[in-house]
């Protein structure tokens, strides 16, 4: 019985491609042990070449990059960092980190790099511990005349862990477009700090500087925090320099969204994070177009705190990940890459644009980076429901609350929309004019599904069918010009894999 991998060689004519003949060897593998897998892998395949990809925090890595991930690497303990581990045999995990650290500091122009955190959130939470450290727990040893946590009494630790426990943050407000690790209280950073969260300006939906700057000095929080998950502006980090230099702040920025826009040289001068902030954190994904990872980036006077990731925070680190991230790296310090962000923030100021031309009302009337948010109240809908016909007719999106969101954070009245995905498929600005267009004639053709008592139910729709048949082929019209993976048979994976 022939296996996979001979059928495509038998089908392919002689001409065989690298990716393929490595994708199908893969599945094969894979399928050996669990069918069902391999299946679910080609189906996601399926699903992600048949849907307009608009999540602003979801882009397509290479087949180099997750090529990078699949091999024994992931086999090995590394707890330490390079040269310092707390486990034998870490020589070519040492070079793998050491790689990874070297591109990220080359292509953010970054005093130090910090590649083992495996999220956003675990990243921001290593940022935090070793602040703390560097400006609770090292002054508080020299005071007390000791030079480690193990020198310490049972009565003086406790009295370090009061003086953890009573720093401030300031962060932006999760309402306004911050992320959850920046002082929201359903999150474990609210519960390590008291947490002032900032916000927008009511009337512009833009952040208030002078606000921002009277807010840290009547607060004088340890962290000054800036980033965002949902604000379609840059933010001049020059200024939050000047901020947390006069309140006497540690600057943090969390620039996991737009770390694509600063790799690709986007964001320069006063909106560079990296060249004004003491410790950047990012994911790897996103913008970036790297693996499912995070990492941080820090001025040198917190790099032997930050490398205590591990035992502070983390566990073992992922070497595979490592080193598909040093891959990434690699790709983004690229002329190539270069074009791309600037074609991001194109595409979707050119989205931002048709949406306004047909009425739809964004957030600060626009955007300067990958993102946007879309009031879809006009629509007489909520974000979940608008969410929830887009995907029928093939196009993801997520439900976003708007600023001061009267209908809260889980039914929202917005949309939030970016371009990394599209952007990366080759699509450009007249693409961007007809996904416009699907999105109102999906919208338009959406009422709320209703109560068993016939009122408005926020969580039900009621999708014209000719409207989704529409909708649907123009997006499919559209993907079969901008095929994700061209490298990869789709027709071949599924009969092989998907039974």
């Amino acid at each position: 019985m022939s296996t996979p991998l001979e059928n495509y060689l038998n089908s392919c004519g002689g001409k065989p491609t690298a990716a393929m003949c490595a994708y199908v060897a893969n599945l094969q593998q894979v399928a050996s042990v669990n069918p069902s897998i391999a299946a679910d892998v080609v189906n996601e395949i399926q699903n992600q070449r048949s849907h307009l990809k608009l999540i602003a925090s979801e882009n397509y890595c290479s087949l180099a990059v997750q090529a990078a991930m699949g091999n024994l690497l992931t086999d090995k303990y590394a707890e330490g960092y390079p040269e310092h581990r707390y486990y034998g045999g870490c020589v070519n995990v040492d070079s793998v980190e050491n790689t990874a650290a070297h591109e990220a500091e080359e292509l953010f122009g970054a005093d130090y790099a910090y590649v083992q955190p495996h999220s956003g959130a675990d990243t921001n939470l290593v940022a935090y511990w070793a602040i703390l450290s560097a400006k609770v727990e090292t002054p508080t040893l020299e005071e007390l005349g000791v030079k480690s946590l193990n020198d310490l009494t049972d009565a003086q630790f406790a009295e370090l862990r009061k003086r953890f426990g009573n720093q401030r943050l300031m962060g932006l407000d999760y309402s306004c477009g911050g992320h959850l690790t920046h002082g929201y209280k359903m999150n474990v950073s609210a519960r390590m700090f008291e947490s002032h969260p900032y916000g927008v300006d009511k009337e512009t939906g833009l952040l208030d500087y002078d606000a921002i700057e009277k807010q840290a000095m009547e607060v004088k929080p340890l962290i000054l925090l800036t980033g965002y998950s949902a604000y379609p502006r840059k933010i001049n980090f020059k200024r939050f320099r000047e901020i947390a230099d006069k309140c006497g702040a540690v600057l943090m920025v969390d620039m996991a969204h737009f770390a694509g826009l600063v790799a690709g040289k986007v964001f320069t001068g006063d909106y560079d994070p990296v060249k004004w902030a003491d410790v950047v954190t990012t994911t790897t994904h996103k913008t970036l177009r790297g693996p499912r990872g995070a990492m941080i980036l820090c001025k040198k006077e917190f790099a032997d705190y930050v490398n205590k990731g591990c035992p502070m925070v983390l566990g073992g680190p992922l070497p595979h990940v490592m080193a598909a991230k040093a891959i990434a790296f690699k790709e983004a310090n690229s002329k190539a890459y270069q074009e791309y962000a600037q074609k991001v923030v194109k595409n979707a100021q050119a989205l931002a644009k048709a949406l306004q031309d047909i009425g739809v009302r964004l957030q600060t009337d626009g955007t300067d980076n990958h993102l946007m948010l879309a009031d879809v109240t006009s629509y007489g809908l909520t974000g979940k429901q608008a969410e929830a016909a887009m995907f029928e007719c093939g196009v993801t999106v997520n439900a976003n609350a708007l600023p001061y969101d009267k209908n809260g954070a889980w039914w929202t009245s917005g949309l939030r929309l970016g371009t990394p995905a599209l952007t990366t498929l080759g699509m450009g600005e007249s693409e961007m004019k007809e996904v416009a267009s699907i999105i109102d004639q999906v919208l338009k053709g959406t009422k709320p599904g209703l109560t068993k008592d016939g009122k408005p139910a926020k969580g039900k729709i009621n999708l014209d069918p000719e409207v989704k048949a529409a909708a649907s082929k123009r997006v499919q019209d559209l993907l079969s010009k901008f095929v994700l993976y061209p490298e990869l048979d789709l027709d071949f994976l599924k009969k092989e894999f998907v039974k």
